[in-house]
């Protein structure tokens, strides 16, 4: 049985692209606030460890989480809490380069299995019409750094080094080999 730890409609449709159904969805409720100085990649580790361990499951459940974020240096941007903080991220991302750092974490039992993946994104320098048409497509709601590339916003990006699928918010052929280590069987994705 596997349960997918992440209220995120976007992880679960992810993995329907390689066949994986999740039996159930426990979406944990933990804290995500970084902590003092904490390094982005550090960070999102952390989170989606947290995230696994607040996970109730039985020792034959396999329980998978995810943490996105995106990293402007050492700054964490995670989902803003409104428009504004939106704009301000946006802003801050236009005409840059930054990361995308997205960590799994696979549990069965007391096995747990880890893997984070590290994308660069550049954004085009946003005009102050295109920040104000996307944020009023109300899309950066709920995505890490204000924006989702799978969305409108990918008209803002031309240019990515890495795992779309992981800028998106979960990795696929990571997150499938941790899912066969687990001993979850992918009918739908080649080996």
């Amino acid at each position: 049985m596997l349960v997918l730890g992440s209220g995120s409609p976007c992880r679960k449709e992810l993995l329907a692209q390689i066949g994986v159904v999740p039996d159930d969805i426990r979406a944990p409720d933990i804290d995500e606030d970084p902590r003092p100085r904490e390094l982005p990649r550090s960070y999102c580790q952390r989170i989606a460890r947290e995230k696994l361990v607040a996970v109730s499951a039985d020792d034959t459940e396999i329980v998978l989480c995810a943490d996105t974020t995106v990293a402007l240096g050492r700054r964490i941007m995670g989902k803003p809490a409104d428009r504004d903080e939106a704009a301000a991220f946006l802003n801050a991302l236009s005409g840059r380069r930054h990361r995308v750092i997205t960590a799994v974490a696979v549990r069965c039992g007391a096995r747990i299995w880890e893997k984070d993946v590290v994308s660069t994104v550049r954004m085009k320098c946003i005009s102050d019409e295109e920040l104000n048409a996307y944020l009023q497509t109300e899309d950066w709601r709920g995505k890490a750094g204000g924006y989702g590339i799978q969305g409108p916003a990918g008209a803002l990006i031309p240019w990515i080094s890495g795992s779309f699928t992981g800028i998106v918010g979960l990795p696929l052929a990571e997150t499938a080999n941790l899912l066969r280590a687990a001993g979850h069987s992918l009918t739908g994705a080649p080996t």
